[in-house]
């Protein structure tokens, strides 16, 4: 879950590391900037739909509330990793690099699979409320939805802990550490084999959360197709059509942002040690990590299209029209005010004239 793959250093291993690693400036400033970018507006997203789920008024909550809670938390420590990495691109400095490779890396990637297991969970929650329209299936209840996003954060943070752990007892490298962007040279052949087995384990998890996405679209649009042979216009298939165009949103994000990432990263952790290769799957790796960071700005799509309670709390019409009402009452009060003053008006002006007549008569 990070980016140490290198053997332990050496001194003949460290030239080589220093001439295969070396990054163009323009490389060095074009992730820069793109990764600042993703940061400001990911970090403005996600700050403002954390406040609108968690500072706005509570409502009724919901097992697939509770997912877009973590996922949207989730995103939220991403943008706040990213510095780091910003950091890791702009400077030069050996403390900074470590820094970023023993810790800041971990967390990045931590809460990357967070996103993505939180993006599974969601979906299979969809697909059991289409499976079972009138019921509650037991792992759609909030209880169950807690219990889950639980576990998998504890998951998550032991396989990291272990890994941090390893890297801050394993030895440090007895020659200068090569200024480049990756984190090679830096561990023992341990830690190395630790991260291979990782990084391992956590393709199969994209892989189980890509298939079962997968799944739940295809299943979804058969469902879909059965439904409108048999009533075309009918409530179900109004239904099982906004499921189906929802689902997709999600697939396409969730394609969009990981697969480019899966499929060069593999091949990226077990062949990086040719250096012939080294530059083209570094080049590659870091645009498609560009690209897996970029999920932080798309998911407040996902949170608006499956949470009703999200988009109730938004409340735009609802301040729109707070801020025309104000115009529209002061000009009833000044056509009522206006009224009332013709009226009190033509009454004393009625009651004068009759005074007047009736002193003539």
């Amino acid at each position: 879950m990070s980016d140490q793959v290198s053997p332990s250093f050496n001194q003949s291993s460290g030239n080589e590391s220093t001439a295969c690693g070396q990054v163009d400036t323009s490389a060095r400033l074009f992730f820069l900037l793109g990764h600042s970018l993703v940061f400001l507006v990911g970090l403005l997203l996600n700050g403002f739909t954390l406040k609108v789920y968690f500072c706005a008024q509570q409502q009724q909550s919901s097992s697939v509330t509770v997912y877009l809670k973590n996922l949207v938390a989730a995103d939220f420590l991403i943008s706040l990793c990213l510095p780091l990495r910003i950091l890791n691109y702009s400077s030069t400095s050996v403390h900074i690099h470590l820094v970023y490779c023993k810790f800041g890396a971990s967390a990045f990637y931590l809460n990357m699979y967070a996103s993505i297991l939180f993006m599974g969970y969601i979906a299979a929650n969809r697909y059991l409320k289409i499976v079972h329209p009138l019921g509650t299936h037991i792992l759609q209840t909030v209880r169950a939805a807690h219990i889950i996003s639980t576990l998998t954060w504890l998951f998550l943070l032991a396989t990291v802990i272990t890994y941090a752990t390893l890297s801050l007892l394993s030895q440090e490298p007895s020659s200068p550490v090569p200024l480049s962007l990756s984190c090679d040279a830096l561990h023992s052949q341990l830690l190395s084999t630790v991260y291979k087995v990782i990084h391992s384990c956590s393709v199969l998890v994209f892989l189980l959360v890509l298939i079962s996405l997968v799944f739940f679209y295809h299943s979804t649009s058969r469902r879909l197709s059965e439904a409108q042979k048999r009533q075309p216009a009918s409530s179900s298939s109004k239904k099982l059509a906004k499921s189906r165009r929802n689902m997709l949103v999600l697939v396409s994000v969730f394609c969009l942002c990981f697969v480019p990432y899966h499929l060069v990263r593999l091949p990226y952790a077990f062949l990086r040690k040719r250096c012939s290769w080294s530059q083209t799957f570094f080049y590659l790796k870091e645009v498609t990590v560009l690209l897996s960071v970029l999920n932080v700005c798309l998911d407040p799509l996902i949170y608006f299209i499956f949470c009703k309670a999200f988009r109730a709390q938004l409340n735009l019409k609802r301040a729109f029209t707070l801020t025309q009402s104000p115009t529209r009452g002061e000009n009833t009060d000044r056509r009522s005010s206006d009224g009332r003053t013709s009226i009190r008006f033509n009454r004393k002006t009625s009651l004068t004239t009759s005074t007047r007549q009736n002193s003539v008569l």
